[in-house]
């Protein structure tokens, strides 16, 4: 909502830039997902060494906090 109520104020302000803006969006978001799946990978990698990790301390009854 808040997005929408700047896009707003920047139509009021200066209409073509925001037709521009509202025609980039999709564009820019396309070329940013590639990013947004890599970063899901790594999280991902990220989780499954820690687990790896504490397997250990787990298999000994350390409950995790």
């Amino acid at each position: 909502m808040v997005g929408f109520l700047l896009w707003l104020l920047l139509f009021v302000v200066c209409w073509p830039l925001a037709l521009l803006a509202l025609l980039l969006y999709p564009i820019v978001w396309l070329l940013l997902l590639p990013f947004r799946l890599l970063g899901f990978a790594v999280e991902g990698v990220f989780s499954f060494l820690q687990a790896l990790l504490m397997l250990p301390a787990r298999a000994l009854g350390h409950k995790p906090s």
